[in-house]
């Protein structure tokens, strides 16, 4: 098989590093472009950094990208006119930039995942499900914890488990959406879904669901426990994505849930 030709962006962050381990050892993937804000002609390997540009992007496949929102939306922009493929697993976005990159995604392949971890995924599948069986009577919450390094709360991860609890009650997420608490050692139910982000040491990712009636509470829950789950996970995306049409893609749909 012809190896994909990758090009990653934000490479010097958590993301990007671990991208560019786990693409070293995955045989499908060389790696062509690496990009980055503000740091221009430092090496990694051999292959100077560069900034986002037609020229970083001209000869790749397929785009990883793990940065910020307006860093995202800056390469997609170029890379629509390239016609590139790209992979999303930056969080954080506004309501008008997720709109954005609906429009984007009329003219290039998109997969846009919260998380990019196989299990997270089948989570996000079990929160539908228990939704829909648990029906109105439960409330439900969504808890997270996360390195001290990471500026967005709550998590995307924690947003698309709440998504899962909306769409398991056939609402809309936005009408559904919560208090958010930030460090707090408690937070209540409601009849919206609130969500509650704990900040400390360096954990990779742990996320929990929880219905309550009143009288009993049903926990979801995933951890993580290497970094390099999101990395992996990405790179199967990647692959998969590369033989589709143009469109906005999940990790769903690349696990094919119904």
């Amino acid at each position: 098989m012809k190896k994909i030709k990758l090009g990653i962006t934000g490479c010097l962050g958590r993301m990007g590093q671990q991208l560019i381990k786990s693409s070293k050892k995955n045989k499908n993937f060389n790696i062509i472009s690496l990009t980055e804000i503000g740091i221009e002609n430092k090496n990694i390997n051999g292959l100077k950094i560069q900034k986002n540009s037609e020229k970083a992007f001209k000869n790749v496949d397929v785009i990883i990208d793990f940065t910020i929102p307006k860093c995202t939306l800056e390469m997609l922009k170029i890379v629509t006119k390239l016609k590139k493929k790209v992979i999303i697993g930056t969080t954080g976005f506004s309501r008008s930039q997720e709109n954005l990159i609906k429009k984007y995604s009329k003219k290039i392949s998109i997969l846009k995942a919260g998380n990019m971890s196989l299990g997270i995924n089948l989570l996000m599948y079990l929160t539908e499900i228990a939704s829909i069986s648990l029906g109105s009577a439960f409330l439900s919450k969504v808890f997270e914890i996360h390195h001290k390094h990471k500026k967005d709360y709550p998590s995307g991860t924690a947003l698309m488990l709440g998504k899962g609890i909306a769409i398991g009650k056939k609402k809309k997420f936005y009408s559904l959406l919560g208090k958010k608490f930030l460090n707090k050692k408690t937070f209540p139910y409601s009849k919206k879904i609130n969500f509650n982000s704990l900040r400390k040491g360096e954990i990779i990712g742990k996320h929990e669901v929880k219905f309550s009636s009143g009288k009993e509470i049903i926990t979801l829950s995933h951890e993580a426990f290497d970094r390099a789950l999101y990395s992996e996970g990405a790179l199967t995306a990647a692959k998969w994505l590369i033989n589709k049409k143009p469109g906005l893609y999940s990790m769903r749909d690349l696990m094919n849930f119904k």
